[in-house]
């Protein structure tokens, strides 16, 4: 049951009115419409059924926490770095507004709603019905400009964009230098996250929540705000052999180095793949709500770490007994030490550990990773394009333009995907960043193959033009040839005349050899049947002799 009214404005006017009474006189008038405008933004959300909570909108819980934190982010300021100025008052309370309410809200209806209840909130700060600065864009506070520039904390507005990213481009390089490079692309909605987590990281017990699919950048930009804050991280490397033992001892030293002296503070950062069992949870959410793990530690060894900051309790004008001992204990770990949960709203997880462990959602400051507008897409795009040869910035221009249009083509598939088959399918950030690595890739195959086949038509030609060369070479070797073959083909036509002449004249004597021969054939055969006469002759004339 929410108090009435007037009995808020009675708590929370002097809470705020103590804080403002350091600031000149024209400050102390704004208290009770500070208190007063807060209010009605509040009352008008609790009344509005959008802003009720439901299956899909079961985070959408607004008590009296919301309004405290509201007036917790206006006690942020200095006299000093608001001297003279309320409208910088002012526009830190719609800031406030703004980080408290619409960072829980999911979708852009409730966001435009809730934009008007604020707007009827802020008349009651101004004597007119005019919007001044204060819904300006950007309108975004943070306590770590300032000291970028070395001058003392101070909780104040950014200038504009291009100085706000100068500044965390440099963070970011400091980071890279001492830490695991991160390549980030710091558009405005990734800077507005990171001064978002930074405001919670800045506050004594603040814990943040951060809420959006995988691959959306909330790992990689708290661990940039946490290195801008001057905090260290703590992550639990969960194995095939992790227990819940395992995560006991992790705590207990993440508490005692919490608490030592000196030490910086530290944010444990835990996401939902970490998450063996649900039994973590039962851990986290009593972290989230008192600060501190009931039998985390046995009597003995907690009794001893409490008494090692007797001295420091002391100093710090606590009572010296072992209830005020432990007052000082708790007070500097709800200080020091800061949980980062990284979730995804995908499926029914999310909605089901928030009503198991109420303190995920009622103990923490809820950031909610929308999906990246065009603009960021394209930005984006263009700084991981910055590598790849293009023939022209307009090609490159256009080739990001491409790559936004297709994904944001996808979300419009996705939910007719929902009407028709009553199916959720997501598309992430990572999955931007998957297809301009796929194009990287596809594109540098492609340009190696090409480069192959200019290589291998340039070797080809060259063999072609050697050829020609040698082809040239012969042709003019074979009408050395031509000739010779001419001139000796002449000999070879006179020769042949030759001994075909000679050839006639064998012929004519071969045939006079031949007529002889048949002569002398005629009178030796001739000779010898004479022969053959003459001995038959004396054969028969031998018997007569006789």
């Amino acid at each position: 049951q929410t108090p009435p009214p007037d009995l808020l404005r009675t708590i929370y006017a002097q809470i705020l009115g103590a804080h403002l009474s350091q600031f000149d006189q024209v400050f102390h008038k704004l208290t009770d419409k500070l208190v007063e405008a807060t209010i009605i933004v509040f009352n008008k959300l609790l009344r509005d059924t959008t802003f009720s909570p439901s299956a899909r909108k079961f985070h959408y819980q607004f008590n009296l926490r919301e309004l405290s934190k509201v007036i917790e982010g206006l006690m942020l300021s200095t006299p000093a770095a608001y001297k003279g100025n309320p409208s910088k008052m002012i526009k830190l309370w719609v800031h406030e507004c703004k980080r408290v309410f619409e960072d829980r809200l999911i979708g852009p209806e409730d966001i435009l709603k809730f934009n008007e209840y604020l707007k009827e909130g802020y008349r009651q700060l101004v004597d007119d019905d005019k919007e001044s600065a204060a819904f300006a864009e950007p309108n975004i506070f943070t306590s770590f400009i300032v000291q970028h520039y070395g001058h003392d904390k101070a909780y104040v507005p950014a200038d504009d964009m291009p100085s706000l990213k100068k500044v965390l481009e440099d963070k970011l390089n400091e980071y890279n230098e001492v830490k695991a490079v991160m390549n980030l692309v710091l558009f405005n909605d990734a800077m507005e996250h990171i001064t978002r987590i930074c405001r919670i990281l800045d506050m004594p017990a603040g814990h943040a929540l951060l809420v959006g699919v995988g691959g959306s950048g909330k790992q990689s930009l708290s661990k940039l705000s946490a290195f801008i804050m001057g905090i260290d991280i703590d992550q639990i490397v969960v194995s095939q052999n992790f227990t819940i033992n395992d995560l006991k001892t992790f705590l207990q030293e993440l508490i005692k180095k919490s608490v030592k002296t000196p030490g910086n503070p530290r944010a444990f950062m835990m996401t939902d793949s970490q998450i063996k069992e649900e039994y973590y949870l039962v851990f986290m959410n009593d972290l989230l709500s008192s600060g501190f793990i009931p039998d985390l530690f046995p009597k003995e060894e907690l009794d001893g770490l409490i008494g090692s900051l007797r001295n420091e309790a002391k100093g710090n004008g606590y009572p010296d007994n072992f209830d005020g001992h432990k007052s000082y204990f708790l007070d500097k770990l709800k200080k020091n030490l800061h949980v980062i949960l990284a979730f995804s709203p995908v499926g029914e997880k999310f909605r089901v550990r928030a009503r198991k462990f109420p303190g995920i959602v009622n103990s923490t400051m809820i950031d909610w990773f929308h999906g990246w507008p065009k603009s960021a897409l394209i930005d984006v795009a263009d700084r991981f394009l910055s590598d790849v040869e293009l023939p022209s910035d307009e090609i490159k221009e256009a080739i990001a333009l491409n790559m936004a249009e297709c994904h944001i083509s996808i979300d419009v598939a996705n939910k007719r995907f929902l009407q028709l088959e009553r199916r959720y399918n997501y598309t992430t950030p990572k999955s931007f960043l998957e297809l301009i690595d796929f194009y990287k890739k596809l594109l540098t195959k492609k340009r190696e193959y090409i480069v192959d086949q200019i290589q291998r038509l340039e070797n080809g030609l060259l063999t072609l033009a050697q050829t020609q060369t040698q082809v040239k070479g012969l042709q003019e070797d074979l009408k050395e040839k031509m000739k010779q073959v001419e001139e000796e083909s002449r000999k070879t036509e006179q020769l042949i005349d030759k001994v075909m002449k000679e050839s006639e004249i064998a012929e004519a004597e071969s045939q006079v050899a031949n007529e002889q021969k048949n002569i002398v054939n005629a009178l030796t055969e001739a000779a010898n049947k004479k022969a053959e006469e003459a001995n038959k002759a004396l054969e028969e004339a031998l018997p007569a002799l006789e």
